[in-house]
């Protein structure tokens, strides 16, 4: 319990609105958490996994309605809709506060009202944030205690009304009313309807990102939708590289990456601080430093395996929450699509349905089932990651998914021309037909679902900050495409453990130890930069790898053009002269 009258004022106020039966404070105990779990196992809320097998594992089943985050039903409030920009969905606070309001009366009658005490990062340190979340769910509760760190050691921490106040309640999980809401200028977030983790572990992308970047730009430091990495030379040193990427492109295997077996000889390493949010901020010396503000994994579970990424799987098999995977009834495990080629016969799959999983036809787990797993599970989990003065980054990297455009790799040649790299960021989605491309979506900084305020104005932050850091020390900022095709459709580079190859290059670039030639949209290297040992890759692959098509980044500048447009005048002048010295490059 607290003292604080600002958290117990808004705690009777939520109280009043939502009439829980009970109130239980979660004070972080393994005890209470026990006691939770094995209430949630009796109520068929959870269902105990084999504790041999998998020790200290639980699973959950969401509706059928309610097995992802919903942007549609994403809400940025701020007094004016100008603030949220084009491309969130907005409502005046007072309307949306009254629809919500109407839909909390009464939510949790009959129902126990969980406290949850939290901190983003680090307890105490200078990057950290504290949260507070009212959830009725057990589930929310024991996923955060995985996700973040909580209970009493977080409440000592509060100062004043210094804490983000988050309310989560099931009531029916009725989609048409289903609400994610964020209120930047309240430092409040409303989810309603939903009981999946995306959209009710409130922590994650809705504070860590949504508010986190809001609070970023007007405290000055990012919240970003990054993993960090650090990679160990032979000498045994550590550099850290933040890098973003859209969904699909490899961002957990890149943050657990297992060095190919030429260089894991020669004696390098890859330490992972987070996979997927980093809060990064300048430190006295001028440089950039990262945490990441999660204390677990929520992984997407349908193609992880001991193949694509090892490390990944490792971080499940004890203390894990699995979401919407399919059981073997045989034994009490898990499983789902790509783990292996074995569906288990005695099966029950996401829905509760019993089937035989080897003649089921379908998805035994649903395609975005979920582990939520702690980070102290991962084999390769860094030294670093609780430092509360967080990592110092040499390099940020962008990435997309790109069959002809974006070569393997280049360097931004300055911080202003890596915002613009940034900002226009994207990934293809690939059509049904054969090696036909699809579709481009813009996805600046990986960021477009979870900046909190206008883009144009999460633009010029991010060129603010450029001019806050000592120029000699910023992070240099690169492009990468693991996802370049050869005229038959077929992948030129091998990618997974491989990337470390381009990593290699990029922290020489970083440490002033390797070369690159000028090209129209950045510095690139040449064939012989990339360490290419052992590798099934011919000079012409990588040549083409590194090539530059003009006319097919002309149709692309025509593409962020259009996307551009929407900011109208909001839009900082930078990124306009950005555009203007690609086209004048190109031609």
């Amino acid at each position: 319990m607290t003292e604080n009258k600002f958290v117990l004022n808004w705690l009777e106020e939520m109280k009043a609105l939502c009439k829980p039966d009970s109130v239980v404070w979660i004070d972080g105990s393994e005890e209470q958490l026990e006691a939770l779990r094995a209430e949630a196992v009796e109520s068929g809320e959870m269902i105990k996994l084999n504790q041999e097998k998998l020790p200290g594992c639980y699973y959950h089943r969401t509706a059928e309605n309610d097995v992802a985050r919903v942007e549609d039903r994403t809400f940025i409030c701020t007094p004016t809709e100008e603030e949220a920009g084009p491309i969130n969905n907005w409502m005046a606070p007072d309307e949306m506060y009254a629809k919500l309001n109407a839909l909390y009366d009464g939510s949790m009658v009959g129902r126990t009202m969980y406290v949850i005490p939290y901190s983003m990062g680090p307890v105490g340190s200078p990057f950290s944030k504290i949260g507070i979340e009212l959830t009725d769910s057990i589930y929310v509760v024991l996923n955060m205690a995985i996700m973040t760190r909580i209970g009493d050691k977080v409440l000592e921490k509060i100062e004043g009304d210094e804490f983000i106040k988050c309310l989560h309640a099931k009531k029916d999980v009725n989609p048409d009313e289903r609400y994610i809401v964020h209120f930047p200028q309240d430092n409040t977030i409303m989810s309603v309807n939903s009981a999946y983790g995306g959209n009710v572990l409130l922590g994650k992308k809705c504070f860590a990102l949504r508010i986190a970047s809001y609070l970023g730009k007007n405290e000055g430091w990012m919240a970003e939708h990054m993993l960090i990495l650090g990679l160990e030379n032979p000498q045994g040193e550590v550099k850290y590289i933040a890098a973003a990427f859209p969904s699909a492109c490899g961002k957990t295997n890149l943050a657990m990456l297992i060095p190919p077996k030429y260089l894991k000889e020669k004696g390098y390493k890859v330490w992972t601080v987070g996979d997927d949010i980093a809060w990064l901020r300048i430190g006295p010396d001028g440089r950039l430093y990262a945490v990441n503000p999660e204390a677990g994994f929520f992984g997407v579970a349908p193609g992880t395996s001991e193949k694509t990424n090892f490390n990944a799987l490792e971080s499940t098999k004890k203390n894990t929450i699995f979401t919407n995977v399919a059981i073997n009834n045989d034994d009490m495990t898990v499983w789902w699509e790509g783990l292996d080629k074995n569906p288990p016969e005695n099966c029950t799959e996401w829905t509760g349905k019993q089937v035989n999983g080897k003649t089921y036809e379908g998805n035994l787990a649903h395609p975005n089932s979920r582990f939520t797993a702690p980070a102290i599970n991962c084999p390769c989990i860094s030294s670093e990651f609780e430092n509360p003065q967080g990592v110092p980054i040499s390099a940020i990297v962008f990435g997309g998914r790109r069959a002809k455009t974006a070569p393997l790799v280049y360097q931004a040649r300055d911080w202003e021309h890596g915002v613009f790299v940034g900002a226009t960021m994207a990934s293809e989605t690939t059509a049904a037909a054969a090696g036909a491309v699809g579709v481009v979506r813009r996805d600046p900084m990986a960021m477009k679902p979870f900046v909190g305020y206008n883009m144009a104005d999460y633009f010029g932050h991010w060129l603010e900050m450029g001019k806050k850091m000592d120029p000699e020390k910023a992070p240099k900022i690169f492009h990468v495409n693991w996802f370049r095709k050869d005229d038959d459709g077929n992948f030129l580079w091998p990618g997974f453990g491989d990337n470390m190859r381009v990593l290699l290059w990029i922290l020489d670039r970083c440490a002033g130890k390797a070369d690159a030639v000028e090209s129209p949209i950045g510095l690139l290297p040449t064939a012989n930069d990339i360490d290419t040992t052992d590798l099934d890759v011919t000079e012409e692959q990588l040549s083409e790898l590194l090539s530059v098509d003009k006319s097919v980044w002309m149709e692309d500048v025509e593409n962020q053009e259009e996307y551009f447009a929407q900011f109208g005048d909001r839009l900082p002048a930078e990124i306009k002269n950005q555009l203007e010295i690609l086209k004048n490059n190109l031609k």
